[in-house]
């Protein structure tokens, strides 16, 4: 093996992205700088048109009516004691203990934050200015945390292209700069991307634009020109997750109405005049299943049981491979009812027929099949069991007979859900949400898991906020939200020149409207994107999944080729990868799957820059590095 040869200058990184996931990293690089690069120089580039620690998404410059969908208490950007990684634990604050010191005065921020802070209560949601000062105060501090010899350079530009040999520097072109950024590695942590339309994206686009009509395909509602949303006018939306919700709270209270709650408790909603009538539907046909509204105890089910890392062992090791469906759902389903059924016989054993000991040994020794039916004998009451499918897919089956008796059911659908959510004797479900964290931490080994499972988590474990549905029956008993139902198609109709939108549930029915609206976030495919660093990367060899995500070794981060093999100077952090994480900052004590990335490929770029600064004589030879040689020596 040939040795690179000796760098002139200082080293370089450059991070492209600099929301929460490149903070993380910076945090790790402070965190294992002493151990693997001592006090030698370096410079990290942190190239992002937006501003530092919240980048685009958890920007500061967005409404103040956006909220979060987590507590205070659930986001943290420091790793804890709970982080399966190599790298030593430097403990912060979660957003509820920032808070805390913000309201002692042991941490100083902007009078209007304070006043955020202030306000905020125990169960209240923060608005997403507020998590945008805790993010750029997270970020100042891993950079404070770095050693004195470690510089950053912030660039507020767009990153267009990455070119160099894979042992050789790599260079970086920004956007307007003649001359590139060089760098020894480089790490794409770019977040939520916009994305090119596919193909028929681009039909709707030009049908829109051929009868004046008014399309917005999917994106990031915060951003997009709400002005073809015209007072009164009904408008078409198709997706019924948190993109809905920004979407719904832009167009109602962002134009002016209100809220008033009566003595019952219901919300009354007050229009403006300046509203829009959203029409909305899904797959579904329904929300996603509103947050858990009661503080969780200290009982917690013992996972994982059935989907931990010797299963994930075992599925890596298979010489054939294995199947998503046939291999990995299984034991998600059997992780899943195991939670829910040791919380309810641990928490509410009066309302089960068995000893929970001998429930569970049957329960591990079933098949699917066994399982439904132990549920049935153990189990009395309907309600108590869990039933995925039903779950997945309320609406299932359900005809009615005229768009009114859908608007009383999906009324009663969300309030029993609201019910459900905010009644601790219903905890069992607060079981299923911590084994939905669990399994996510486990499938990141297993790389490209399709859509399924992103869809389905994020619909259980990723909803809005109950205050959130409140406000949307509120607006649904004003009639400025109807719904659609579930297996919502729309058409462009050439004869009114219209879109129609039709759904399963209400045969025949048809809504037409001038204005449609794709109410999610865009697929993170590396073909579409419209970053043309990533696109241009991917045809430029780097590998991509069947589900359309740039391939990623899951040890440390680095790209892979269409072979399979590792770049040794790049690496991608994020949503756009096969090993994207349930978000950049997480509940604290989980062993967040972020944090376990963001060490990983903290220490194998201080490995390398130690490497390649080194002599050959001289290189560390310590177990964890000579792996690491032996894995990547072909690509030197």
């Amino acid at each position: 093996m040939n040795a690179a040869p000796r760098r002139t200058g200082r080293p370089a990184v450059v991070i492209v992205g600099a929301g929460p996931r490149a903070t993380g990293l910076i945090e790790r690089i402070a965190a294992n700088a002493p151990e693997l690069y001592g006090d030698a120089p370096l410079d990290l580039h942190l190239v992002d048109p937006y501003p530092p620690g919240g980048g685009r998404i958890w920007r500061r410059d967005q409404s103040p009516l956006l909220w979060m969908n987590s507590l205070p208490e659930d986001s943290t950007l420091f790793t804890d004691d709970t982080v399966e990684m190599a790298g030593p634990v430097r403990r912060g604050p979660s957003l509820a203990q920032w808070c805390a010191a913000v309201r002692s005065g042991g941490i100083r921020t902007t009078p209007d934050i304070a006043a955020a802070v202030a306000a905020l209560g125990p169960l209240d949601f923060p608005g997403r200015r507020l998590q945008s000062a805790y993010l750029t105060w997270a970020y100042e501090r891993a950079v404070a945390a770095l050693p004195p010899r470690v510089a950053v350079h912030e660039h507020r530009r767009r990153a267009v292209r990455l070119a160099g040999p894979a042992d050789g520097r790599q260079q970086v072109w920004l956007e307007g700069c003649p001359a590139p950024l060089t760098a020894d590695a480089v790490v794409l942590a770019l977040g939520h991307l916009d994305a090119e339309p596919d193909a028929g994206q681009r039909e709707l686009a030009r049908f829109a634009e051929r009868h004046r009509l008014t399309y917005l395909p999917p994106g990031f509602t915060a951003d997009a020109d709400l002005g073809g949303l015209r007072p009164g006018e009904p408008a078409l939306v198709r997706g019924f997750g948190l993109a809905f919700i920004d979407l719904m709270v832009l167009v109602t209270e962002g134009r002016g109405g209100r809220y008033t709650e009566e003595a019952d408790g219901r919300l009354t909603y007050h229009p403006s005049g300046r509203e829009p009538v959203l029409h909305v539907g899904s797959r579904r046909g329904v929300p996603y299943r509103s947050k858990i509204g009661y503080e969780p105890d200290a009982a917690r089910p013992p996972l994982p049981r059935f989907l931990g890392p010797a299963e994930v062992d075992a599925l890596l090791a298979r010489p054939g491979g294995f199947s998503f469906d046939a291999d990995v759902r299984p034991l998600i389903d059997k992780e899943l009812g195991f939670a829910h059924y040791h919380r309810l016989f641990t928490a509410h054993p009066e309302r089960t027929r068995l000893p929970w000991p001998a429930f569970e040994r049957r329960y591990a020794a079933g098949d699917a099949a066994a399982r439904r039916a132990l549920a049935k004998e153990a189990v009395p009451d309907p309600a108590d069991r869990l039933d995925l499918t039903a779950l997945d897919h309320p609406l299932a089956g359900l005809r009615l007979p005229d768009g009114e008796a859908l608007q009383d059911a999906l009324r009663a659908h969300i309030e029993a859900d609201l019910t459900r959510r905010h009644d601790p004797a219903y905890s069992p479900d607060q079981a299923v949400f911590l084994a939905l964290l669990s399994v996510y931490g486990q499938l990141i080994r297993i790389g490209d898991r399709g859509p399924w499972w992103h869809g389905f988590f994020s619909y259980l474990a990723s909803g809005p906020p109950g205050p959130r549905l409140r406000q949307l029956l509120a607006l649904s008993r004003a009639g400025l939200v109807r719904f659609l139902g579930a297996g919502t198609t729309v058409t462009a109709d050439p004869v009114t020149g219209l879109f129609t939108a039709r759904s399963a549930t209400v045969p025949g029915a048809e809504t037409r409207a001038r204005t449609l609206v794709e109410a999610r976030l865009p697929e993170p495919t590396v073909a579409r994107s419209a970053d043309a660093l990533l696109r241009a990367l991917h045809a430029d060899g780097a590998a991509e999944t069947p589900a359309g995500l740039l391939a990623v070794d899951p040890a440390d981060g680095r790209v892979l080729d269409r072979a399979g093999r590792p770049h040794p100077r790049r690496f991608a952090l994020g949503p756009h990868t096969d090993a994207r994480s349930g978000g950049a900052f997480t509940r604290p004590r989980t062993n967040a799957p972020a944090f376990r990335q963001n060490d990983a490929s903290a220490r194998a770029l201080l490995t390398f820059l130690t490497e390649r600064a080194a002599p050959p004589a001289a290189r560390p030879r310590t177990a964890r590095t000579a792996t690491r040689e032996d894995r990547h020596a072909a690509d030197r």
